[in-house]
């Protein structure tokens, strides 16, 4: 029974061993969760490195250097070569109405001004609510039609496939 009782200095001991292999543990997972936030940082690093989308550009940038020229390259693919495009800002000219307020509008026209559509923005935002509007015959335009309002996600390539499928529905693109 004596051998079973032990002495203050070895329980002692065993209580230091103890306290060391509860550190031990904390310190090699501090090692791991400095390397994973290191990783993590590398990681955030080339997310970063990435170019941020053309949407994510100020919205006269994204119109002026990323949609009007895709927008005209889709329209010269569709046969169209004597199309103008401009970015401007002014009022709706619809017939027998006139909006007082000025909106950035992409405006295209060809086959000599005979033809001619607008996109017109109505906050400066692509996100924001967009309308179409077209003229033939070098008439003024007399319809005015919400563009692209139920798309959650709006990107420069859905923005011109909306252009073109629209196009497309006045057959000026293609005949039937």
């Amino acid at each position: 029974m004596a051998e079973e009782q032990k002495s203050p200095k070895q329980s002692s001991t065993n209580t230091d061993d103890n306290k060391q292999s509860a550190q031990s543990p904390p310190t090699e997972s501090a090692d791991s969760s400095s390397e994973k936030a290191a990783q993590s940082g590398a990681k955030a690093k080339t997310k970063k490195d990435k170019p941020p989308a053309p949407e994510e550009k100020p919205f006269r940038d994204f119109i002026q250097q990323d949609y009007l020229p895709q927008i005209e390259a889709a329209l010269q693919k569709e046969g169209l070569n004597d199309l103008a495009l401009e970015f401007e800002k002014h009022r709706l000219d619809v017939l027998k109405q006139q909006d007082a307020s000025d909106y950035w509008q992409v405006v295209g026209r060809w086959e000599k001004g005979q033809r001619q559509f607008n996109v017109a923005f109505l906050h400066e935002d692509i996100k924001g609510p967009k309308i179409f509007s077209y003229a033939d015959g070098g008439a003024q335009a007399s319809t005015v039609e919400q563009f692209m309002g139920d798309e959650r996600k709006i990107t420069l390539d859905l923005m011109v496939l909306y252009l073109i499928q629209r196009l497309n529905a006045q057959k000026w693109l293609t005949r039937n």
